[in-house]
């Protein structure tokens, strides 16, 4: 097994791991049967942020069942710099799991919340109001260095430009719906880095239990 090999095993290895546990969730999550109206996210995030994430897993899958027809976009990096990107995205599989455990039946794919939403504060979003998104962030910048691809690189920033537009818009809608409690908690937290307040650092204390 030579050095690209090692690599593409031990990414499938993470995908493995955290796809079947993320649809887990996702099927959960869906129990009530809602519908959720995705025209709320704008007319440019639904024409944009979906088929770029198409794109994005097309790509990767013809980088890991064939390099070959990647080839044209790759670009030269160190060995330790692309298994570093190994690394990242299990660290991002982690939270992404996290993320989703602590949301529960909260979670959704867009910027609707469900008729029975409550407001997650605990887990990672003790610390962030994002962490979804951090995970998204650190995943495929963990792709861009494992693949070692400009093309893959490039979408990645695409989306994850998207990702941060479309959360003004879904931090509009929670503030709808939670009122004080949602601008309270925005008050203490950070949007996708932690907030620290006080002498040394000291954090806000943490109230109640947001979706991604």
């Amino acid at each position: 097994m030579n050095d690209d090999d090692a690599l593409r095993a031990a990414f499938l290895v993470i995908v493995l791991i955290v796809v079947p546990i993320g649809m887990y969730h996702r099927v959960r999550s869906q129990a009530t049967g809602e519908s959720l109206d995705r025209r709320q996210e704008g007319l440019f995030i639904l024409a944009t942020l979906r088929p770029l994430g198409a794109i994005l897993a097309l790509s990767l899958g013809a980088y890991l069942f064939d390099r070959d027809l990647m080839a044209w976009s790759s670009m030269a990096l160190p060995l330790w710099l692309r298994w570093t990107g190994v690394v990242l995205c299990a660290i991002a599989g982690g939270l992404l799991l996290w993320s989703f455990q602590r949301l529960g039946k909260n979670l959704t794919d867009t910027v609707v919340t469900r008729k029975a939403h409550t407001l997650v504060v605990a887990g990672p979003y003790r610390w962030v109001r994002h962490p979804f998104y951090d995970a998204v962030a650190l995943f495929l910048l963990g792709l861009s260095l494992f693949t070692a691809n400009w093309f893959l690189a490039i979408t990645s920033v695409l989306i994850m430009a998207l990702l941060v537009m479309r959360t003004a818009t879904e931090e509009a809608k929670l503030l709808a719906r939670f009122g004080n409690d949602y601008r309270a908690y925005v008050a203490r937290t950070g949007r996708f880095v932690p907030r620290f307040s006080g002498p040394r650092g000291k954090r806000s204390a943490p109230i109640l239990e947001s979706r991604v």
